[in-house]
This record gives structure tokens, sequence and C-alpha cells, in this order.
């Protein structure tokens, strides 16, 4: 693997034509942006099932602030990201919040590598139904991850989505046997002032949205309401101050992670997940900000952007933070054009933190989980479900598969079991439209060289046509054709014009055929491979094998060829007699 070490952020081609205008337009858009994070931060945080929610803000200032200094995309936002939600819960559950900074310091290696070695372009090469189910399955963890402070629940429930089921469902009797008995202790108060949130903000209007946002407004309303009320003493409405103190008004210092080197390692798989997941969610987000502002990103510049985000993270005692679609696309609404208003969103996240964190303790958990719950309507897919009927059926596996596998089981899984599904059916498909058939003079698109129609084929000669990719699904079939035609011809010409891709597989069933017609003194003409098929065969040696005289560029060379063989062999045969 080659490492290219170049490193341009986007902030410093962005700077060289700096106006007022430029940033004025990024000082208001980050600025709104700023205002969007921080309860989105805080709920993440929370959701995420860390004890000190204002980690979810130290992320957004932090980490959004080395994103939009080193990444390499004009308007990208970094932050705490839902998408990460699913895999952070089960870790701080079984490992404790530390292992969240180690996941972080790991994952920003594995990410900065990934972008030194110009890997950013391999997001491309993950299938659409993939990345649109498991983005589903997330949108429903995040929502079963709110129905604690939604419902103003005194149970704890177990972070996977089974597991909460469960706890609805079932109850332990006296001596500890479970037993089917539904039961749901909600606290209506809390049911209603989330209920209110989450159409407050569904139904906010999208021009006052510009300059105010609705989940900070609603989120602000709902902190005076419970302060001047007292929502907590009178209607046991948890609070942010109620269940986790008040905030922090510094950031913190760095400091190295105390885990055990037992537990770096036991933590490498979920490190190296959070890190594929971050550069998914990541370049997505900045492929979609690419079509808003009709630029062009540094995919690889934007992976070690975010690596170093997330190193920093594990320094600062942060959670993992990826660039997020929701802040970036309101990022581009509000007018924002360059790093520079990720700066300013940063700058603004650390302002309210310094200035209003004692008013925090106010805020509801139910409004928290409001927003989290909008959030996640949102980021579905749903649409793709109604459109399931009118997709090929392989792509309908492997969307359901990403999605069930997800809720049911894990993150990782789901998106391991989905691409290994999605690779094997493209394998099916690509197999499927090889072909290796005798030449039935096709002439459609080829020129007169390449035709075999009206050209004098000598007896003895037989021509087939291989087409598609020859690989390791589709390798057989040469055995098989050749067997249904009978015995081998003196001169077997494989044309091989249409031979798009030639892997390991094909290239060993090329040289099984090519020692059988040695061993029966018979000969083999390979006609117009392309070049990637013939500089694999150049590669492997099989060229000097069959000799150069017999791979020929066209059908009129070929034929040619063949005559002299089959002279060769006739004058062969009349000295031996």
């Amino acid at each position: 693997m080659k490492i290219d070490f170049a490193f341009r952020p986007k902030l410093v081609e962005t700077l060289k034509n700096y106006s007022a205008q430029n940033f004025f337009a990024d000082l208001n858009s980050g600025i709104v942006v700023g205002i969007v994070a921080l309860p989105l931060s805080l709920a993440l945080a929370i959701a995420s099932g860390l004890s000190n929610p204002a980690i979810g803000l130290f992320t957004a200032i932090i980490g959004g602030l080395l994103v939009s200094l080193f990444g390499g995309s004009r308007v990208q936002i970094g932050g705490p990201a839902g998408a990460f939600v699913p895999l952070l819960a089960p870790i701080v559950m079984v490992h404790g919040p530390e292992a969240l900074v180690v996941c972080a310091f790991m994952a920003g290696i594995i990410l900065f590598v990934l972008g030194a070695a110009r890997m950013g372009t391999m997001i491309k090469y993950i299938p659409f139904p993939v990345v649109t189910g498991f983005t589903s399955g997330i949108a429903i963890i995040i929502m079963s991850t709110q129905i604690k402070d939604f419902f103003g629940l005194s149970e704890t429930l177990p972070a996977e989505f089974a597991g909460k089921i469960k706890t609805f469902l079932y109850d332990k009797t006296a001596d500890g046997q479970l037993v089917f008995q539904p039961h749901f202790h909600l606290n209506p108060a809390t049911v209603l002032l989330a209920m209110i949130c989450t159409a407050a903000i569904w139904f906010w209007p999208k021009k006052l949205g510009k300059l105010l946002p609705g989940s900070m407004a609603v989120v602000v309303l709902a902190t005076v309401v419970e302060k001047y009320f007292h929502l907590n003493e009178n209607y046991s409405i948890v609070t942010l101050g109620s269940k986790f103190g008040e905030l922090p008004r510094s950031l913190p210092m760095p400091h190295w992670p105390s885990l055990s080197l037992e537990a770096w390692r036991a933590l490498m798989p979920a490190a190296m997940t959070v890190a594929v997941l971050g550069a998914i969610e990541s370049l997505l987000s900045a492929v979609v900000a690419d079509g808003m502002i009709d630029d062009r990103h540094d995919s690889n510049q934007e992976l070690m952007g975010q690596g170093i985000a997330n190193m920093a993270m594990g320094v600062f005692g942060g959670m993992p933070c990826t660039g997020v679609i929701a802040r970036t696309a309101t990022n581009v609404r509000s007018g924002g054009r360059t790093p520079v208003a990720g700066i300013v969103h940063a700058v603004t996240v650390l302002a309210i933190l310094l200035v209003a964190a004692p008013l925090a303790k106010n805020i509801p958990l139910a409004a928290l989980a409001a927003v989290l719950v909008v959030v996640s309507i949102r980021m579905g897919e749903w649409h793709q479900f109604v459109r399931l009927d009118r997709w090929p059926k392989s792509d309908v596996m492997v969307f359901l598969c990403a999605f069930f596998l997800t809720v049911a089981l894990d993150l990782p899984t789901a998106v391991g079991a989905s691409l290994i599904l999605a690779s094997a059916l493209m394998v099916k498909r690509l197999a499927q439209t090889a072909s290796v058939e005798p030449d039935a003079e096709v002439t459609q698109g080829d020129s007169a060289g390449q035709q075999t129609a009206g050209k004098n084929i000598p007896d003895g000669v037989v021509v087939f046509r291989v087409f598609g990719a020859f690989f390791f699904g589709a390798a057989d079939k040469l055995e098989t054709s050749l067997r249904d035609a009978g015995r081998l011809p003196e001169v077997l010409i494989l044309r091989m014009r249409d031979v798009l891709a030639l892997d390991a597989t094909g290239l060993e069933a090329l040289e099984d055929l090519q020692e059988k017609i040695k061993r029966d003194r018979k000969s083999l003409i390979l006609c117009g491979p392309h070049s990637q098929p013939l500089f694999a065969l150049m590669r492997a040696g099989f060229m000097e094998r069959i000799g150069e005289e017999n791979v020929c560029g066209d059908m009129e060379s070929s034929l040619a060829r063949a005559r002299q063989l089959i002279d060769l062999k006739k004058n062969r045969k009349v000295i031996d007699s």
C-alpha cells in the first residue's frame, strides 16, 4: 500500500480569496449551527449512556473545531453523531465511559491512516441498500434509546433493542421466573411534555427556523417552563440537573486513558467499526454538501481531518465524532461556504457552555428526547420501504438484512453480514452475465477484422466466444462448454475481445485448458484480449507458456495463425509417414 502524506486542509485553500462578505456569511451560519448542535450534543451524550452530558458538548467544540481546521470539505460540520449511538451505548455499559475515549483515539489513528493511504474513494464501493438499510435501523435504535426519558419510566432498560421489548412484555414472578405480562409504567406529565415538544419541533416554521432552530427554541421554552413551574418537584419530570448535576463551565484538561492494555485490545474491533462508520458518515455528508454548493471535497483529506479530531477526543476525554449530514446541511442552508463557519459553530457552543451552563440543569430530559425522536424520524430512509417492490430482489435482501440485523443484533454484525451478502449476490449476477459458447458469427459492433461472419474457418478449427467477467464465479463455464462440444478440436480459438476482467481462478482455468490441449498435441489461440486480461496473462507467465505468436489481436490474424498450425501438423504427418 502506497502512503501519500500530502496534507492540504480545505481551510488553507478557501482563505486565499477570503473576503469580509464571506466572513459575515460564515459567522451567521456558524452561530445558527452552533445553536442547533447544543441540544443535539447533550442528547447524544445521554443516549450513548454517558453520565456526563457535557462530553457531547466537548466533542462538538473540540472535534468540530478540528474537523473544520484540517478536513477536506468546505462546509462539513463535525461533532457527535446519532449513527454512533447503537455502537457506543453497549460499549459504555460493558467497559465504562473511559472505553469511548480509547475507541475514539484508535478510530482516529485508523481514519488518519486510511486518508494518508488515499483510501477515501472506497466509500463509493459500499452498496446503496447497505447504507440505507443500516441508516433506517439506526433510526429505530435511536428512538428506542429515548423510550425511558420520553415516557418517564423508572425502570432501568437494557442497551439492546430486543432487551427493551422483553422488559416491557415480560415480568418476573416472586421465584424469579419470567412470565408474559405486558407492562408500561409511564409518567403522564413527562409523556405530555415530550409529545408537545416533538410536535413543536416537527411543525416549527421553516422560515423562522433559519433564524432560530426549532430544537433549540423548544428546549429553551421547556427549560423556562420547568424553572418557573418546578416540573421536577411537582410532576416528577426528570431534568438534566436532577439526574446528572450541573454542567462544568470549562473544557477538560488533556489526559491519557487509564484502561489497561488488555482493555485496549478488547476494544480494537469496536474502534475499527467506529472508524468505518465514521468514514461512511463523514464522506456521505461531504458528498451531500458537494451537491448543495456545487463543489468537490477531498475525501482523503477529510478522513485525515476526522482522524485528527478523533485522536484529540481520545486525549480530551470526549466521544467519537464525525461529519454530520443534518448539521452540515443546516450550515449550507444558512449561508456557510467555508470551514470558518464550522470554526464559528465550535466557538458558539463553547460560549454557550461558558455562559449558560448553570441554566442547563433545568432542561427536561423529555425535551432532549423529543429532539432525538425527531432527528431519528428524519434520518430514517422510510420511503425506501415503499419502493422495495420495484427494486431487484437481491437489493431488497441486502436492504432488509442490514435493517433487521441492525435492530435485532448490532451494527457491526449488520454491516458485515449485509456487505458479505451484497458481495455474494454481485458475484452471482456477474457470473450469470458471463458465458462461454461457440461463436455464432456475432457481428454487431465488431469491425471487419473481428468478425467470423463470411470468413473461411479451416477444418479442425473451432472458435469459442468468452463474454463478461472471467472470474471465480464463472470460470467453470469454460470447462462445461467445451465438454458439451465434445472432443477438443485441433486448434481452439478463444475469442476474448468481450472479456472485461480476468482473476486468478479464470487464469487457472486457462492454464488447465492449455495443459490439456498441450498434452493432446493440440493448439490454443487467444484472440483480442483486452488490457486487464492481457496484463494478468503476462504477469502470470502464461504468454510464455502459450507462445506470444498464439495471442492475436483480431480474428483475421487468429485464423491465419490457425491455418499455419494446421499446415504444420499436416506436414509433420507427411514426414512421419
